[in-house]
């Protein structure tokens, strides 16, 4: 795991100032802190810093070919690069090195960018072929690995695995976006499409961007994408069969390593399974870490021991308590935009925690939108068919006019709240769907706004990108169309996001066994039927585990990594969420209406209403505008 930076001018070959190349690279230390290295030629420039994982001694970057006419900087792990590399030999090509980089070199002089379906692994990589003066920018299939680009005044695309390389070049010019902000209080992250930075863009997930010198700079080109519209056949047990094969495939592979590696484990069936399967092919035991919390509604520590003793790990447990908030300003500086899910507290403690004993952590991250784990799912689903019983003219006007009339009760129990409920039945589903992914819904925003800001949005709104991935879905169903929205745009922005950020904060490589491509891939064919069924969710996945998994942690409600901000917000942190409606920044935005947000403050900490969500939207929001612009 590493960070990369460079520069490439693709108008004229331009000096490039190894110093500027380092300086952007340097500004990633934390990706890696166990070397550096710059590379340059004219109109190029390449910046690396290394976390040592595979090969220690030979893995150094940037990294070329013997003849010096194809240079690489690569972030990520390559899972399969022994198998690619056999298939390169025998081609006649020869290696230098046991690292995963060095197939990168000899697969683009095989291949060209087709190399890319040949991969199974978590990267962002920038190659250069000094031949056809050409940069070539690649991302994982589902995002895993962060790369940001811009173009600064003197033409030149500058690139980094963070935003805050980008800022490290002097020609970078600050400006904030405010469509951004629009999708950042909608879902609770800047997607992959937007930046809080105007200008800066992200290369999307599954995607490459190919430069040539002379040429305009083109947009990205899609590589790989999800498709639901195909269904398995064979039975039940047969699929289950597969699904464990493909699942203990993934694990296995991740295992490779030369330093130590552990695993996290919050006691879900995702992170269990991974320690289930790292336990059947480990001969010594796995290291495991647990983050607890002082919040009892929040914290599973004990089901996380229950799986530690099951599989004998060699398990430790911390407790994250509302001091930790104290935490916020590192996170900011680890995230450079604004990122609202208040799990990233946890992930950041469990992550130092694993730090301490290893370098490399399996999660169990990806499951919940590869097998439709999320309660959204469910309540989607079940919606679906309420909808598909009722012509949409009567339905609209029956639950549009029972939901306006039915009170918003934050404060009652789950099952008094639908509200919610009854105007998601009144939409479509491509429609309603968003908002449920959503933070802070759009009836809020536009009440926090001043007409100016809403003005500026010119009918811009963050779900509006969910609509479109939804209608332009490989689906079958209605089910199908919600999953690959979250693995188009949830996935990336906030789930992967987080833990990338989280782990690399503290020089730590996550890997994902269960974002697997061929796992997915396999997942996408289930009928809906094999992914939630008796209002379970992941059901398939879950009778497969049964052998592995005592059914007290297998079916006992999903509790997920929340932190609990709502009941701080109201206790310890109170003071925090009044302050917001005296903020300068938010002030001097003239983006917000200080008033609405002091009433916002004021409906929460009394309990009439729930707002804490937004409550920590708006003070993380405050923090980072503060960090990026003065």
């Amino acid at each position: 795991m590493c960070g990369i930076a460079g520069l490439y001018y693709p108008a004229i070959a331009k000096p490039v100032d190894p110093a500027r190349v380092a300086l952007m690279s340097d500004a990633l230390a934390h990706r890696g802190p166990d070397g550096s290295g710059v590379w340059t030629a004219p109109g190029v420039g390449l910046g690396h810093r290394r976390l040592a994982i595979i090969d220690l001694e030979g893995g150094v970057q940037p990294m070329a070919t013997p003849d010096q006419q194809i240079v690489t900087v690569f972030n990520g792990e390559i899972y399969n690069f022994r198998e690619v590399r056999a298939e390169l030999e025998r081609k006649g090509l020869r290696f230098q090195t046991d690292s995963d980089t060095e197939v990168l070199l000899h697969g683009w002089r095989a291949w060209g960018p087709a190399m890319l379906e040949r991969l199974n692994g978590m990267f962002a990589f920038a190659l250069y072929d000094v031949q056809r003066q050409s940069l070539f920018l690649a991302r994982d299939r589902f995002g895993v690995k962060p790369l940001h680009y811009v173009q600064l005044s003197d033409g030149a695309i500058a690139f980094a695995s963070e935003l805050k390389g980008l800022l490290a070049h002097p020609l970078f010019r600050r400006a904030p976006d405010f469509r951004a902000v629009e999708d950042y209080l909608g879902l609770g992250y800047v997607p992959d499409d937007a930046s809080i930075v105007a200008g800066v863009k992200k290369l999307p997930a599954g995607h490459f961007l190919l430069l040539e010198r002379g040429r305009a700079v083109p947009q990205p080109s899609r590589w790989w994408d999800i498709d639901f519209s195909k269904r398995a056949t064979g039975k039940r047990r047969d699929l289950e069969a597969e699904l464990i094969d493909r699942m203990r495939t993934a694990v296995r592979s991740r295992m490779i390593a030369d330093v130590p590696l552990g695993a996290f484990l919050s006691g879900g069936v995702d992170s269990s399974a991974v320690v289930a399967l790292m336990a059947e092919a480990s001969k010594s035991a796995v290291k495991t870490c647990t983050i607890g919390f002082d919040e009892a509604d929040h914290d599973e520590t004990a089901y996380a021991r229950v799986v530690a003793e099951r599989f004998a790990t060699a398990h430790r447990t911390r407790t994250l308590i509302a001091e930790d908030f104290a935490l916020i300003d590192t996170l900011v500086a680890a995230f450079d935009e604004p990122f609202a899910d208040a799990s990233a507290l946890a992930t950041y403690r469990v992550c130092e925690l694993a730090r301490e004993g290893v370098t490399v952590a399996l999660s169990g991250d990806g499951a919940d939108e590869a097998f439709a784990g999320y309660r959204r799912h469910r309540f989607f689903a079940a919606e679906e068919r309420v909808r598909s019983l009722l012509p949409e003219g009567l339905r609209t006007g029956l639950f549009g006019t029972l939901g306006r009339l039915y009170p918003k009760a934050d404060w009652a129990p789950r099952p008094f709240r639908a509200k919610t409920t009854l105007l998601a039945l009144a939409e479509n589903g491509e429609f309603a769907y968003p908002k449920a992914v959503g933070v802070t819904t759009p009836e809020l925003r536009a009440r926090l706004y001043t007409s100016a800001a809403r003005h500026t949005l010119a009918g811009h709104t963050a779900e509006q990108r969910y609509v479109d991935a939804m209608r332009q879905a490989p689906a079958r169903d209605a089910l199908d169309r919600a999953q690959y929205a979250d693995i188009r745009h949830w996935l990336p922005g906030d789930i992967l996001t987080k833990i990338d950020r989280t782990s690399m904060a503290v020089s730590l490589e996550a890997r994902e066994p269960l974002l697997d491509h061929r796992l997915v891939e396999f997942a996408a064919t289930l009928p809906p039927s094999l992914r939630i069924r008796a209002g379970q969710g992941k059901w398939l996945m879950k009778k497969a585990l049964e052998p592995y998994l005592p059914k007290e942690i297998l079916y006992r409600p999903k509790m997920g990594f929340v932190t609990p901000v709502s009941a701080w917000f109201r206790g310890a942190l109170a003071d925090q969420a009044a302050g917001l409606a005296r903020s300068k920044q938010l002030a001097a935005s003239g983006w917000f209406d200080l008033t609405a947000i002091e009433k916002l403050a004021a409906e929460h900490k009394s309990g009439r209403a729930e707002h804490g969500r937004t409550l920590w939207q708006l003070l993380i929001l405050e923090r980072s505008l503060a960090r990026l612009f003065g």
